[in-house]
């Protein structure tokens, strides 16, 4: 293969993955990293914690095309997908995600017992939240739940212990991600109902998931204050960086309503992706100076 054909195919999987969208939960996990540690831990911990991170997320959006392969080629908004449209063969992407699994359970291995023994209970989430459509409309608050055992196993990589504040940021990382996941679902509301899938659209209609949405997110903002609360070090620049979330949020609601989801990609991801790079700037900068 290829130079050329090499490149191709990483770009492909890593549009399959949606790889620029890594940055959802990673800053969690490192902020809570960092405030486990009081510093930086050890460039071994480091390197394990990101190596988790990057394969079980990887893993997931992965497993999640094969999964909803079928659904993806019925629906006119994912029909362009690499499996739907023949790019990519199912039993490809399914050894790409055994891969993805098995280096997220070794990096857990290598952390400690407390991370390997709930490594199991992390890749259920990762499988089990791509088939939740089906038979719930709570989806939303499963992927969020997912996504929240970034900076509760970071935390856990550090310490080995739990602790509050791991816990509070799992629930802040779960509305948020499931308040943003709603918007992004009010989209396919029509598709979903036509096909029997759950969401909190389809349950409680479009106006009243984006009011669920940002009841979310404003829980969310809540848990974020009480961090700093917990949290000695957190000062004057970790409020700064909420509340330019509290902004951001607030521009997300200003560009979706029940009559127009125009920008509902912009609302839910491109805002939110500054939402994750605000949390990691704002939090790092004032848990180092």
């Amino acid at each position: 293969m290829g130079l050329t054909k090499i490149i191709d195919k990483i770009q492909s999987y890593g549009k399959l993955v949606m790889f620029s969208h890594t940055i959802f939960s990673f800053s969690f996990a490192l902020v809570s990293m960092v405030l486990a540690a009081n510093g930086l831990p050890g460039v071994s911990t480091v390197f394990w914690i990101v190596v988790c991170f990057l394969g079980a997320r990887t893993g997931a959006n992965a497993v999640n095309r094969v999964i909803d392969a079928k659904i993806d080629a019925k629906n006119p908004r994912t029909a362009g997908r690499q499996i739907p449209k023949g790019e990519m063969k199912k039993g490809e992407v399914v050894v790409f995600t055994a891969v993805c699994f098995l280096v997220m359970l070794y990096g857990a291995y290598r952390l400690n017992w407390v991370c390997f023994a709930l490594s199991p209970v992390a890749l259920f989430l990762l499988i089990i939240y791509s088939y939740c459509k089906r038979f719930t409309f709570l989806c939303h608050l499963i992927l969020g739940v997912t996504c929240a055992c970034a900076p509760v196993g970071a935390w856990l990589a550090v310490t080995g212990k739990p602790a509050l504040v791991p816990l509070v940021m799992g629930a802040a990382n779960t509305l948020w991600v499931a308040g943003f996941d709603i918007i992004y679902g009010s989209q396919d509301y029509d598709f979903d109902r036509q096909n029997g899938l759950h969401s909190i659209p389809v349950a409680f209609g479009v106006k009243n998931a984006l009011r669920i949405a940002m009841l979310f997110h404003v829980v969310t903002l809540i848990c974020l204050v009480v961090i700093g609360l917990l949290v000695p070090r957190f000062g004057v620049i970790y409020y700064v960086g909420v509340a330019v979330i509290a902004a951001l949020f607030a521009a997300e609601y200003r560009m979706v309503s029940p009559d127009n989801l125009t920008h509902v990609n912009i609302a839910s991801y491109s805002v939110n992706q500054l939402v994750s790079i605000v949390l990691l700037v704002f939090g790092l900068l004032d848990a180092f100076i």
